[in-house]
């Protein structure tokens, strides 16, 4: 592996540490604006669910900070215990969010749906695609084989990355359907809103990072795939 390589790993690292840090400075700031209407992060979520007519999908709290999700085989959204349980501008924002995606579900949002199918392949390429480009080049040393492994070894780290750009049209239009129905149910202030905005907003970026990121991987390992020898 050239030098090229340990730039792009560096260079990955360093931002997607940048945007973490800040993800979570503001949920901690965040966290210290209280919602004037006191609902917790639990009742705003399932307030979100009743108003859009979904009935089937349980709200549960979940151990961990940052681990909220909604889960489409059980139908639940997830909510850290700091979730949950608060009464905060980011509470609001998490909660709103992981409904969004319950939202998402019961539309058959065409992004949503395509990011289903997709999980299986990506499960697999997750866990191959690296040993299968470890193998290619070493290979590669004494056999044209090589070239063939690390080729299949590309072709999963490409669904990897497809799959985690068909991710940011489902996170953002969450975010989307979060923020319109607490502004339009005047679930929150405006100081709420614009708190709740920006705390969503960051975490969209985690999501951007993560896709850029693989993306730049994955160009890395084409070129060393155009300029190995395949006899």
């Amino acid at each position: 592996m050239g030098m090229e390589y340990y730039i792009i790993i560096g260079a990955i690292s360093l931002i997607s540490w940048l945007v973490s840090s800040t993800l979570k400075r503001k949920f901690e700031k965040y966290s210290r604006v209280s919602l004037r209407n006191g609902m917790s992060g639990a009742e705003i979520a399932e307030k979100m669910l009743a108003d859009h007519g979904i009935t089937d999908v349980q709200v549960i709290s979940t151990p961990g900070r940052l681990t909220d999700h909604y889960n489409p085989q059980n139908k639940t959204v997830n909510l850290s215990e700091a979730v949950y349980n608060e009464r905060n501008a980011a509470a609001a924002a998490v909660a709103a969010h992981e409904c969004g995606h319950a939202v998402q579900h019961a539309t058959a949002y065409s992004w949503l749906q395509m990011r289903s199918k997709l999980v299986p392949m990506v499960n697999v390429s997750s866990q191959f695609s690296q040993w299968l480009i470890i193998g290619g080049l070493v290979l590669g040393a004494t056999s044209s084989l090589g070239y063939w492994v690390l080729a299949g070894g590309v072709a999963l780290m490409a669904m990897a990355t497809l799959f985690s750009f068909v991710t940011l049209p489902v996170e953002y239009d969450a975010s989307n359907r979060a923020l319109a129905w607490l502004e339009n149910k005047h679930i929150v202030t405006r100081e709420e809103l614009a708190g709740s905005k920006d705390a969503l907003k960051w975490a969209a970026r985690t999501y951007l990072v993560a896709a850029l990121g693989s993306l730049a991987m994955l160009a890395y390992w084409i070129m060393k795939l155009m300029t190995s020898n395949r006899d």
